[in-house]
């Protein structure tokens, strides 16, 4: 009698299990999944959204699709927020350069030449005038032909290069015999009576030097009055 109630009771355990369902019945079968009679039924149902929420409430819109475009409203609300971005940094408006908003007109300076501006040269120019300004500007041409170099007659008084090139020994050595006291002192008062050095040479040749120093323009003996150095006229011969 207890085997018999026992069996029964095992009996109803496995009428109340579910059937388990055939792992083989999809294999080769593209069309069904493992343990299911098709592969759409193994593949859960994304839950449908409700435009009402269970309270009421709209739910939220769904995001658009991407399509590879731009939203101009979106790209005009950036542009817009780096403006004032820029502004608040710099203090000062911003300026976007595009064909709708081209570079403001330079004004007009009367001192500068449109020479360059063909627009400018073609407003007031034509090939017929431009080709008798060519024409006048080769008129006004002068060509100088070269001549011969002047001759010296001698009346022109003592030449200070023909000197500077005749001598050959330093400024500061003594060449010629000098008598007198306080040579320095007349020399300084002496030689400020010239502009120039030139002049104070030209003055003491045409006055017996360099062997006689007559207004004591050169007391060191060398030939040269007032300091006056001839190394400059030495060298551009040279050149």
């Amino acid at each position: 009698m207890r085997f018999y109630l026992m069996a029964a009771a095992m009996g109803a355990l496995a009428a109340c299990q579910p059937a388990v369902p055939d792992s083989a019945a999809g294999v080769g079968d593209p069309g069904r999944g493992v343990g299911f009679d098709s592969y759409a039924q193994s593949v859960p149902a994304a839950p449908s959204v409700s435009s009402q929420t269970l309270d009421g409430a709209a739910a939220p819109a769904p995001a658009p699709a991407a399509t590879g475009g731009f939203d101009p409203d979106l790209v005009a609300a950036s542009l817009a927020e780096d403006e004032r971005a820029a502004a608040a940094n710099s203090g000062r408006e911003v300026v976007n350069a595009s064909p709708s908003n081209p570079a403001p007109a330079p004004v007009s300076n009367p001192g500068i030449s449109d020479e360059n501006d063909f627009d400018a040269v073609a407003s007031r120019q034509t090939i017929a005038s431009d080709k008798a300004r060519i024409a006048q500007n080769a008129a006004q041409y002068e060509v100088v032909q070269p001549t011969a170099l002047p001759a010296r007659d001698g009346s022109g008084g003592p030449n200070v290069v023909e000197y500077a090139l005749q001598t050959k020994h330093a400024r500061g050595t003594k060449v010629y015999t000098r008598l007198g006291f306080g040579g320095q002192s007349k020399m300084a008062r002496n030689c400020a009576k010239y502009p120039n050095d030139d002049d104070a040479q030209i003055d003491f040749l045409a006055s017996g030097g360099p062997s006689r120093d007559r207004m004591g323009l050169d007391p060191d003996g060398d030939g040269f009055a007032c300091n006056w150095d001839p190394s400059p006229f030495r060298r551009a011969a040279q050149n």
